[in-house]
């Protein structure tokens, strides 16, 4: 197991500066000068010459990205140029509420889509099957926007049991935060349920038809042992992809929702700075994110040798 995991993290360290590298060359071909932008709406040469020195843009791209990457490992993403505040700073501040939002989310998700997915697929051809399968289109038909404002008129204006938005740290006060997020995750963990479902299902459906499954029965393995722990088990290796896809979806910000419900997070951060042409922010926000993304695969990777050890041993 060891070895399988330094092979993949052996592979890890290229990919992400591969990633870096095209991150901070697409910035680059960004229209603006950010010199420009921050020198104010005098534009006095000796300044903006100033700040082009301070921020090495005088500097070939090349040398450019060197020193991006060494305040980069040195955990210094740079300055917002709107807020002058540390780009790290804001990140920090962000990133936990999104990524709390994103494990909600999915813990929506996985509770409901793999087990109406066993169910359809062990029901198959009934009312169950069909019924969850309705629910599943539902849930991939209705944008989370309409899903939420509908939350919102049910549970906040008309029962009044949640609020209708705004985030409160779980740090001061944790019932009221789950209360705030409850909505919002269970809006962003509904579509990627309804996913879950569809692949949940079509995997089991193509393992229950295996020879081992069949065996399993013949032997008089009941039937509860054999959708655990013989299908559904193999059936997990491409939910456990789509799982990791669907978190890094969600860490990289649910803009929407998040804008619904009026909730502080990754989403609200990364278009406040398109918007502003803050690129410091854009960068880091970005970086950020496609690091979740190769993180996540890396779990994913982990998870399958877990699951199934003929892929940790070939």
């Amino acid at each position: 197991m060891l070895t399988f995991i330094v092979r993949r993290v052996v592979t890890i360290v290229p990919t992400l500066v591969f990633v870096s590298m095209l991150i901070f060359g697409l910035q680059q071909l960004l229209p603006g000068d950010p010199a420009k932008v921050l020198a104010g709406e005098e534009q006095d040469p000796a300044v903006i010459a100033h700040l082009r020195q301070t921020m090495h843009l005088d500097r070939p791209l090349a040398v450019r990205y060197l020193y991006w990457m060494r305040g980069v490992l040195h955990g210094d993403l740079g300055e917002s140029q709107r807020s002058q505040q540390p780009v790290t700073t804001l990140i920090a501040e962000k990133l936990p509420v999104t990524l709390e939002l994103a494990c909600l989310a999915i813990v929506f998700a996985l509770a409901i889509g793999i087990p109406a997915g066993v169910v359809a697929a062990v029901k198959r051809g009934t009312a169950w099957d069909y019924g969850a399968s309705m629910l599943a289109l539902w849930g991939l038909s209705t944008p989370n926007f309409w899903l939420g404002i509908m939350l919102i008129l049910l549970f906040s204006v008309t029962l009044g049991w949640l609020p209708a938005s705004g985030y409160v740290s779980p740090f001061e006060n944790l019932r009221a935060n789950l209360a705030s997020m409850v909505m919002p995750a269970f809006v962003l963990g509904n579509a990627i349920a309804a996913v879950l479902m569809r692949h949940t299902r079509s995997a089991m459906l193509q393992v229950l038809s295996q020879e081992y499954v069949r065996t399993a029965r013949a032997k008089g393995v009941s039937e509860r042992a054999v959708i655990l722990q013989h299908a559904l088990r193999n059936a997990l290796i491409p939910i456990i992809t789509l799982g990791a896809l669907e978190f890094g979806t969600l860490l990289s910000g649910a803009v929407l929702t998040e804008q619904v419900f009026t909730i502080p997070g990754f989403g609200k951060l990364i278009v406040d700075a398109v918007f502003n042409r803050d690129y410091a922010v854009v960068q880091g926000v970005v970086l950020v994110t496609a690091t979740a993304y190769i993180v996540l695969n890396f779990a994913a990777d982990v998870a399958y040798a877990m699951v199934n050890p003929r892929i940790r041993l070939g």
